[in-house]
């Protein structure tokens, strides 16, 4: 599994945690706080779509309006692994 990081504010949370969920090769989200304690870690599968995200979405908005600036640490499926 690769993992990728991104350092974010709070406003740009939202925006960026969707556009990761469209790119559908995410497997887990965790966002942490500057000081690096974990806020919160959402599993993804392979289809979750529509109404079944509202709620991640829903907790990563109120994550954003209390958070200046947090790290983004996404697990990726490896490409050649979801191919076979």
């Amino acid at each position: 599994m690769a993992k990728e990081t991104f350092n974010i504010n709070g406003e740009s949370l939202l925006k960026k945690v969707k556009e990761l969920i469209a790119e559908g090769n995410v497997s887990k989200i965790t966002i942490t706080d500057k000081s690096g304690k974990e806020i919160a870690s959402f599993p993804l599968t392979y289809g979750v779509v529509g109404a079944l995200l509202l709620p991640v979405l829903a907790a990563v908005g109120a994550i954003a309006a209390l958070v200046t600036e947090c790290t983004i640490t996404v697990e990726r499926e490896d490409q050649e692994k979801s191919k076979s």
